[in-house]
């Protein structure tokens, strides 16, 4: 349904790992009559949210539904471990999952990465959240694999991760219910994809500059512009008829043989 009335404000969905605040930024300065509020949900809340219609537009992880939400990939996230800052992994600067074969490796129950089989030696339990699983990385249980936003929002300074280069990633997309593609919708995508305020695609703001007025030509004289580009055609013909007149000129002033 495009083009329905405007709600107060648009309601953006975010998980964990997303800053938002870029957007948000752009958003506030673009449509300052059109709130935006924030709506933080973990990565398995965040489609029925949206399902049921408490927000928009969420920043999800993929995959989702296509067959009823329409999704904007964004970016794809590496892949780390989290380790204590003093375990033999943290001397070196990547690592494997063959490298994790003998480790402990905690599997979150908010795990985003959709293993297959994790790595490592499954732990004596499956924590509750990535923040559970952390604290038992900060107590030298075991470690954590998980994308590199999720190990930066959960910094603690007595661990440190590394890049896992063959474990599966994590993407993260712009998604909305697409029979609910309002002007709103379509606005913040505008946003998201970093369109100017005078682009084309899109719905055009109310806070989008007027076209400047190009000033009109102004129209030559009667006569005027054809007289000075017809005197200057006729100067050039003319001179060159005169170059052509003088060597008759001379052939006719060329002295008479005595007979």
């Amino acid at each position: 349904m495009t083009g329905s009335a405007a709600p107060s404000s648009f309601r953006l969905a975010y998980v964990p790992g997303v800053t938002p605040a870029k957007w948000v930024r752009i958003w506030n300065e673009r449509f300052p009559d059109v709130p935006l509020t924030l709506h933080a949900v973990t990565a398995a809340e965040a489609p029925e949210l949206l399902r049921d219609g408490g927000a928009d537009a969420g920043f999800v992880r993929l995959p989702v539904d296509r067959d009823f939400f329409s999704a904007i990939p964004l970016y794809t996230e590496a892949t780390v471990v989290v380790v204590p800052k003093d375990h033999v992994i943290s001397a070196v600067e990547e690592v494997t999952t063959g490298d994790l074969a003998d480790e402990v490796v905690f599997h979150p129950l908010d795990d985003v990465l959709g293993w297959e089989r994790p790595p490592g030696q499954p732990g004596f339990e499956r924590p509750a959240t990535t923040g559970d699983a952390v604290e038992l990385v900060a107590a030298n249980v075991g470690l954590l694999v998980v994308p590199q936003s999720l190990a930066r929002l959960h910094h603690r300074k007595d661990l440190t991760y590394r890049t896992l280069v063959d474990a599966p990633q994590s993407s993260v997309a712009l998604s909305w219910p697409e029979e609910a593609t309002t002007d709103l919708v379509e606005d913040f995508i505008g946003v998201v994809r970093g369109r100017t305020v005078n682009s084309t695609r899109g719905r055009t703001t109310s806070q989008a500059p007027a076209a400047k007025e190009q000033p009109r030509r102004k129209r030559p004289e009667p006569g005027g512009g054809a007289a000075r580009g017809g005197a200057g055609r006729r100067g050039t013909s003319g001179g060159a008829k005169g170059v052509k007149g003088s060597k008759g000129g001379a052939q006719r002033g060329k002295p008479r043989r005595r007979s």
